[in-house]
């Protein structure tokens, strides 16, 4: 009975060990970056295309993960300073912030468009060239490059920035600006979704998408790729691109 005992309480401690090895991993997310991440208004979850991805590659390379609303201008100094481990959320993959983190192999790639109101005439080369309001998201690949090519180029228009892309969104239905520059998929969930919005054209090259991670974790590196892979390799993965991806 004593040996029964011991050695079922020793296939219990067995069996717990996985569970007690987990690491935890924090990924930073965009509230309020759909369909990619933000936080569901009715489960106050975080949810999207990015976060169901990061969640089944957790479970299948064997670790957790916590999702973590963080405003996106200071989401890479979350990054830096260890408040999260990655940012797997809609992020470009450039040259500047390559310089401070290390990404994943490119997982998505998103074309950048202008966003007008569905009864504007307006095409990319006007908003380009007149005095307008043109509105973009701090912090974002597309908010640096606009503001770049307009100090190189002198375009007229006067940028404005938000805190999201739906809240330009917002501005640009309530007339505060005439325009939004913004990444593609974004514009089509507002479409989506019913907003009165349309697209005017592309701006810019395509953006790869990739997961940031500081330079040092290479363990979580190699985990995240790997991962990627085993999803894109998956059923699942194209399930995931019909519920959030398709227009």
């Amino acid at each position: 009975m004593k040996k029964f005992f011991a050695c079922a309480m020793l296939a219990v401690m067995l069996a717990a060990v996985p569970a007690l090895a987990q690491k935890t991993y924090v990924n930073g997310i965009d509230p309020n970056y759909p369909p990619f991440a933000y936080v569901d208004e009715k489960t106050g979850q975080p949810a999207g295309f990015d976060v169901d991805s990061m969640n089944w590659i957790a479970k299948n390379m064997g670790f957790k993960v916590k999702h973590s609303p963080l405003a996106w201008d200071g989401i890479i100094p979350a990054l830096l300073a260890k408040q999260i481990d990655m940012v797997d959320s809609g992020m470009s993959i450039t040259p500047e912030r390559a310089k401070m983190v290390q990404f994943s192999n490119p997982y998505w790639t998103v074309s950048r468009v202008f966003v007008v109101t569905a009864d504007s005439k307006l095409t990319p080369k006007e908003i380009l060239s007149s005095k307008i309001q043109l509105g973009v998201q701090r912090g974002t690949s597309e908010a640096n490059a606009i503001k770049k090519e307009q100090a190189e180029k002198g375009y007229p228009f006067e940028l404005r920035f938000y805190d999201s892309a739906p809240l330009a969104v917002e501005d640009l239905l309530n007339g505060r600006i005439q325009a939004a520059l913004m990444d593609e998929l974004p514009a089509d969930n507002a479409i989506k979704t019913g907003r009165a919005v349309k697209k005017a054209g592309t701006h810019g090259e395509p953006d790869n998408f990739g997961v940031a991670m500081r330079r040092e974790d290479t363990e979580l590196h190699k985990l995240v790729n790997e991962g990627y892979k085993k999803l894109m390799a998956d059923p699942y993965w194209m399930e995931l691109q019909k519920k959030y991806l398709s227009k």
